[in-house]
């Protein structure tokens, strides 16, 4: 990631109630500074990205947000010290994890039920929720048979139950193919509430320009830069980056083969990104046809 920090034009204000204040957050795992010395705001009804490679931190700090983990520094949700006050704060707070744990031998219906006991909320919000997400024809479906997409629906279900005043999302679509990617981002744009924040971790151009206000550019734990989102590529100079579905086992061997010919690439989802310019992107796609591996469907994010 190029470092921005000189040239970087911040057009955000913070003027509003801020929801979350993290100021001097520092993160250490065995001697290894993970975060490191780390401040931003998110103010009500922003929508505010964390973005940066594998390795930035950002999930570290959805995880030190919920006062799950240990760490220095001073984080506040709606005035909620997160280290004093951790379960009022977590009350006000839907989470979406990227790995959304659940029971396979659940309904989805089941589901919803048992976290709205588990909350004390009323089992009404179980249809209602059902018909937000539209989930209610899946309703009877144990977990362990839905599609990646559904269950990241009900996932966001879930967190919405108690009509939170922040929801966290950390990569919300990594693992969905193109498709359902794109489904649910666009569920995720409509479910924007005048007050309720956002904060959204994500490797996507177009998915970060969508659903939020501002970006926090992260490497190696430390803020680099800070931007309104709709500048967010210029200000950066992202380059073109092509986003190749492959079968599940084919996405090592092809991230090998991709980087020994001089391609930049990384593993992500069920393929791989290959960073490439304008005229790169066919010669890219011709490669792995070669290659002899089957290209299940692409996606270029600029």
């Amino acid at each position: 990631m190029r470092d921005v920090t000189d040239s970087l034009v911040v057009t955000h204000r913070h003027t509003e109630t801020q929801v979350i204040e993290v100021k001097h957050l520092t993160k250490e795992y065995k001697g290894h500074t993970v975060v490191d010395d780390l401040s931003f705001n998110v103010a009500a009804g922003e929508s505010v990205a964390l973005w940066g490679p594998n390795g930035a931190g950002k999930t570290t700090i959805i995880r030190c947000i919920l006062g799950l983990i240990s760490h220095q520094g001073h984080i506040t949700v709606a005035g909620f010290d997160t280290k004093r006050h951790s379960t009022g704060a977590r009350s006000l707070i839907g989470y979406v994890p990227q790995e959304p744990a659940l029971y396979g031998s659940l309904t989805v219906n089941e589901t919803l039920a048992l976290s709205c006991r588990l909350r004390n909320l009323s089992l009404d919000l179980v249809s209602e929720t059902a018909d937000l997400l539209d989930l209610a024809e899946s309703g009877r479906k144990k977990v362990a048979d839905l599609s990646g997409g559904i269950r990241q629906r009900l996932a966001i279900g879930i967190s919405l139950l108690a009509d939170p005043l922040i929801l966290l999302l950390d990569e919300p679509t990594s693992s969905l193919d193109l498709d359902t990617q794109r489904q649910t981002a666009a569920l995720l744009q409509s479910l924007k509430r005048p007050g309720r924040a956002f904060v959204l971790t994500s490797h996507r151009v177009q998915e970060v320009e969508m659903l939020t206000d501002r970006v926090v550019a992260l490497n190696a734990g430390r803020k680099v830069g800070e931007c309104a989102s709709k500048a967010f590529a210029s200000t950066w100079g992202i380059q073109s980056w092509l986003n190749v579905t492959l079968p599940p086992h084919q996405a090592a061997p092809a991230q090998t083969r991709l980087h020994a010919a001089g391609y930049q690439s990384q593993q992500y989802g069920r393929g791989v990104l290959i960073r490439v310019s304008a005229e790169e992107k066919t010669t890219a796609l011709t490669f792995l046809h070669n290659a002899r591996f089957d290209v299940l469907d692409f996606e270029v994010w600029r």
